[in-house]
């Protein structure tokens, strides 16, 4: 053991040697092997901070919510002029269900509508994303409050004008003022602050309930009617923990199917979308982007293995005379393999940990520049050394076993 810990002491000081006699040559070898990591971890650093955003955003949401409406959350056989007949869910079958399903823990109902603007005396917030959703919506979505509460099931049956807003809303209207009790105007009428939620911070997927406001979907059923085409429908289920998730989809297809009379052999008209198959999707899209990322850095930490073979053959052919002397005095081979394949190594090393520095770097200037946390993972870190590690093996091997195949005399005289 301690042959070997001398071997590597005596390996990282030619490696920086190397370094320091032939900077340029050195530094311009190690790019390769730098840039590669730095693209690597950089791409994965990246994945992995989005997939961490993404959990965040949804973690309020069981994976196996489902959403019933008009729409398919992902590729559908049916041609798009047929989905495109589709109604939209209707109240009626929203109550209809809500009494009919079995093993359901909550069913809401909510309208897609436009986004409007909020007034309060002299200030207004344009483009608020109105949210109207039924009661059970708050037990359906998790939502945490920062002050007061969301309205009651007598409150969202007879579509009342109570509100509740998201924190950047209730800061761009009221400031430092108690906004709990006061007033608002939306759609030409006053509505009564009765909630504020926590702040959320930004959303990976756009909305956030931070500049949100949730209002009776009945206020918006009286407003514009049960059948405006510009508006989208959607029932939300959630259902009891460890039911089966096969048949609840088919119990809803059934039960739905016979509530709006269609006959064996036609076709489902709306569609059941779980939250998982949208999580899956999700998945498959990070999926690509990390295999993209493996491709397109491979190609870099080739040039890379590249550059670290050139330094080594270049640094055997330097020592040859170093090397005959060592084999004259007793050195096997195996001394002289392991000493230049831990020099490639340790150079390798120092090329994938100034790629890791430099996406430690970026991450830093992106988190503070954007809304958004980028993170540099202990196992990101962990799988960038030991990449460039496992190129430094690869790229010194063959220089090194060239090395200790010399004969001492003739490396003696070449050297002289």
């Amino acid at each position: 053991m301690l042959v070997y810990l001398r071997l590597l002491k005596e390996s990282f000081g030619f490696a920086m040697n190397a370094l320091r006699s032939n900077k340029l040559r050195t530094l311009l070898s190690l790019l390769g092997v730098t840039i590669g990591i730095f693209s690597i971890i950089a791409v994965l650093a990246a994945v992995d901070s989005l997939d961490r955003k993404i959990s965040k955003d949804l973690s309020s949401l069981d994976k196996n919510t489902i959403y019933l409406l008009k729409f398919s959350f992902g590729p559908s056989e049916i041609p798009q002029w047929k989905r495109e007949q589709f109604p939209n869910v209707k109240y009626s079958e929203y109550i209809y269900l809500k009494g009919a399903m079995t093993h359901t823990e909550q069913l809401g109902y909510q309208i897609f509508t436009r986004r409007e603007a909020i007034k309060f005396e002299a200030n207004t917030v344009s483009d608020v994303n109105i949210v109207p959703v039924s009661h059970e919506f708050i037990d359906i979505q998790g939502l945490e409050f920062e002050n007061g509460r969301f309205y009651n099931e007598s409150e969202a049956n007879s579509g009342a004008s109570v509100i509740v807003l998201g924190d950047d809303i209730a800061k761009n209207l009221f400031g430092d003022m108690e906004p709990i009790g006061k007033n608002v105007r939306l759609y030409g009428q006053r509505f009564t602050v009765i909630g504020i939620l926590k702040k959320q911070g930004s959303s990976i997927f756009g909305e956030s309930d931070d500049s949100s406001a949730f209002i009776p979907v009945n206020f918006i059923r009286r407003l514009y009617g049960d059948n405006n085409p510009n508006l989208t429908n959607v029932i939300i289920f959630k259902p009891e923990k460890g039911v089966d998730m096969e048949e609840y989809k088919s119990e809803i297809s059934q039960k739905l199917r016979n509530f709006r009379g269609l006959k064996a052999g036609e076709i489902d008209n709306f569609f059941i979308n779980v939250f998982a198959g949208f999580l899956d999707l999700i998945d498959g899209i990070i999926g690509q982007m990390n295999v993209v990322g493996w491709i397109i850095s491979g190609f870099s930490l080739l040039v890379g293995g590249f550059g670290i073979a050139n330094i080594m053959f270049v640094s055997v052919k330097e020592r040859t005379n170093l090397i005959g002397i060592q084999k004259s005095l007793g050195a096997k081979n195996r001394f002289i393999l392991f000493q230049f394949l831990f020099e490639a190594i340790i150079l390798s090393v120092l090329g994938g940990i100034i790629g890791l520095f430099m996406v430690w770097i970026i991450a830093l200037i992106l988190t503070k520049a954007l809304d958004f946390e980028f993170v540099l993972g202990l196992g990101n870190i962990l799988l960038g050394t030991g990449l460039a590690a496992i190129i430094g093996l690869i790229s010194g091997i063959l220089p090194a076993i060239a090395a200790s195949k010399l004969d001492p005399v003739e490396a003696i005289r070449t050297g002289m």
